[in-house]
């Protein structure tokens, strides 16, 4: 009997034996890039606030890097629909190396606009970081992209975990180089984005989008001349897809930004030291990524919808645990910002998974970007909103607001759910 299954010439490289490889490059620059991406969360916003003296701006400089990360998104997204994942990740991670460079020099000189300058310039590893969980699925199969990408996240966990707690001795030697103590972190951010660009340059070959591609093309084409295999060629979800994707990840982002940006500042108000908070961060972003292989599988195995509606209750219990614990038990701040990290994972993986199942190669790339842009927007506005709220009315009433706000998830996958 005559296989009906669409045939990839020889001249193309196997797309399972590149992809292990591609996700070994992956993983070595997710390393890299977390350590990168753990110095706004914890010392942006004190930083802002030692410069400016007040708290009501000191969710700026998580919006400014949300919202640069914002235009990151398009432009690495667009890079990688005209040039491949090489390129565009590369050229992400070295923006977010030089707005490191711009925050340590604005610390030096005291200088709040070049601060929030370099923040928004900084934005671009935030965004880079994310963009890569798209490459990791670029090649797998449509039961195992979950679990590709989560492969990705996953790998954030070391470098995103070591970052914070790096803070105190990053400040010391920050001292010792004549640097403001709380821009030591940067430092070390400006160091790894510089080599995760550099791992991904050399190494991310082939390029996973490109020879994704060439492979669907070939496989096109026998199909025109093979009806059977026509037959047997995978599809996508309806259009739907995206727009249920984009708002789990939309308001997953928007109430996790909203309440880690806070808390830092909520514990420093309490009499915390900066080692505390970093080691609260540090665990909020492990819980963010270390979970993503057992997300992965989850989601593969029970479904987009199921694994989105658990992240919508997930920030809800976070949400009521950060606003009831005291201001002075570091334990239980760090069990909300595990709560809030673990429902973020959860929205991540499943929207991430949608989105790739729903996208066609041809457009994939550029309509990921796009809802990245979607997810920074949103993230900009929770923490430019955080600030703005603790303010006027105190982090307890913050944290409520977003555990209840998560709730709107479960309607939309219920809808959605129906529908099919």
């Amino acid at each position: 009997m005559t296989s009906t299954a669409p045939t990839v010439p020889a001249s193309i490289p196997d797309a399972a034996q590149a992809q292990r490889r591609i996700l070994r490059v992956l993983v070595a620059s997710q390393i890299l890039s977390g350590a990168g991406l753990a110095a706004g969360v914890t010392v942006g916003a004190l930083l802002a606030q030692d410069m400016l003296g007040s708290t009501s701006l000191a969710g700026l400089p998580s919006a400014l890097f949300t919202a640069g990360s914002a235009l990151a998104a398009v432009t690495v997204g667009r890079i990688s629909q005209a040039r491949g994942r090489r390129p565009g990740l590369a050229t992400g991670y070295l923006t977010g190396a030089l707005g490191s460079a711009g925050v340590i020099t604005a610390a030096v000189l005291d200088n709040p606009v070049l601060l929030f300058i370099a923040l928004f310039v900084y934005g671009a590893g935030t965004a880079t970081n994310l963009q890569a969980r798209y490459a990791g699925a670029d090649l797998a199969p449509a039961g195992h992209r979950a679990r590709a990408v989560s492969t990705v996240l996953v790998a954030t966990t070391l470098g995103g975990v070591a970052g914070p707690n790096l803070a105190a001795p990053a400040g010391t030697l920050a001292e010792h180089l004549g640097i403001p103590h709380l821009a030591g972190l940067f430092v070390i951010s400006g160091a790894a984005y510089a080599l995760a660009a550099l791992v991904l340059a050399l190494w991310l070959r082939p390029d996973p989008l490109l020879l994704a591609r060439d492979i669907a093309q070939a496989k096109e084409a026998d199909a025109a001349t093979n009806p059977a295999a026509a037959d047997a060629a995978d599809t996508s979800e309806g259009r739907g897809g995206v727009v249920l994707g984009a708002l789990v990840m939309i308001l997953t982002q928007l109430v996790m930004v909203a309440i880690m940006t806070m808390t830092p500042v909520h514990m420093h108000d309490h009499g915390h030291s900066t080692a505390a908070s970093g080691l609260v961060i540090g665990i909020h972003i492990g819980a963010m990524y270390l979970p993503s292989p057992l997300t992965g599988w989850l989601v593969d195995r029970y479904g987009r919808m199921k694994i989105a509606a658990a992240s919508g209750i997930t920030l809800l219990a976070a949400g009521i645990l950060a606003a009831a614990a005291p201001g002075n038990s570091v334990v239980l701040l760090a069990l909300a910002l595990a709560l809030l990290g673990l429902g973020w994972n959860f929205g991540l993986v499943a929207g991430t998974a949608v989105i790739t199942d729903t996208v066609p190669l041809a457009t994939r790339a550029k309509t990921q970007g796009l809802v990245d842009v979607s997810i920074a927007i949103a993230g900009a506005t929770g923490g430019m909103a955080s600030g703005i709220m603790v303010a006027a009315t105190s982090y307890p009433a913050l944290a409520l607001t977003g555990g209840a706000l998560s709730l709107a998830l479960l309607p939309a996958v219920a809808v959605t759910a129906y529908r099919r």
